[in-house]
């Protein structure tokens, strides 16, 4: 016989899975939602291709003839070319941070957070599809500099490595972006903050010279910039150079780890 607190029990709504088990899966649906935005505009993807093409084309040429940098006995524009994927994949990944200001003015951000999905897993899922943008970007460096003559290994256990580093770097400064967004609360505001600093984390990096031709202020400013992790370990993968590539994933590790925890926790402040 059923009684009238079991028919009780019947209308009480089950509690939402937020363990580990389910993290995994929030964070993957999370990461293809924000990819099947691609399908609808791709332009993004295309336009964004012109730039490291225009610098291993105009700038890894001319630095290539002239030989001011030194490489190794590498030709530069070898040199160059992973610290090309690593620029490009973060020019991606800086201003990701401008659609969920978007996604917050339209009530998107607002619809996300009332979900059971934690924000960990939000701002993981958007992180990595950043990443997986970023990827597609670092396929088109790849072949652009193979087809200018640029020594890269096929080895598929390489190329794997080179996209979990790509993948984690693009994570950090996707969530940058987004804990800036947090603090400054607008499009306009982190639109400058990101132009501001995309070119110093750039030079301030590896990626157009090695660090012992820095002078030494800007040397230290380096060893704490997580691109210049990134760049070491592309071209430790992808040409063979020597580079600590423990270190370096340790690093980007860590990096995306305290990027993906900051940005979570400032999630809810561009919703207020």
């Amino acid at each position: 016989m059923t009684g009238a607190g079991d028919f009780d029990l019947l209308l009480v709504p089950p509690r939402p899975r937020t363990g580990w088990r389910v993290l995994p899966a929030r964070v993957t649906a999370m990461c293809v939602v924000e990819l099947q935005k691609l399908r609808h505009d791709r332009t993004e993807l295309y336009t964004r291709a012109v730039q490291p093409a225009l610098w291993l084309l105009i700038f890894g040429e001319t630095f290539t003839r002239i030989k001011v940098i030194p490489t190794g006995g590498i030709p530069y524009l070898d040199y160059l070319a992973p610290g090309i994927i690593a620029q490009s994949t973060m020019f991606i990944a800086i201003f990701y941070g401008i659609q969920i200001i978007w996604e917050r003015d339209s009530g998107v951000l607002t619809k996300l957070l009332v979900t059971p999905t934690p924000r960990v897993a939000l701002v993981t899922g958007k992180a990595f599809a950043a990443g997986v943008k970023a990827m597609i970007q670092a396929v088109v460096v790849v072949l652009i500099a193979a087809l200018l003559g640029v020594s890269m290994t096929w080895n598929p256990l390489r190329l794997a490595g080179v996209i979990v580093v790509v993948l984690l770097g693009s994570a950090f400064f996707s969530c940058l972006s987004v804990t800036i967004a947090g603090i400054v609360l607008t499009r306009d505001r982190l639109m400058g903050i990101g132009q501001a600093i995309t070119m110093p984390l750039f030079f301030a990096s590896n990626a157009l010279y090695p660090t012992t031709a820095m002078p030494d202020w800007l040397r230290y400013i380096s060893v704490i910039n997580p691109l210049s992790y990134e760049v070491d370990a592309l071209r430790g993968l992808l040409l063979g150079i020597p580079s600590d590539l423990p270190l370096d994933f340790v690093v980007l590790f860590a990096a995306a780890a305290i990027g993906i925890t900051a940005a979570s926790g400032l999630l809810g402040r561009l919703a207020r």
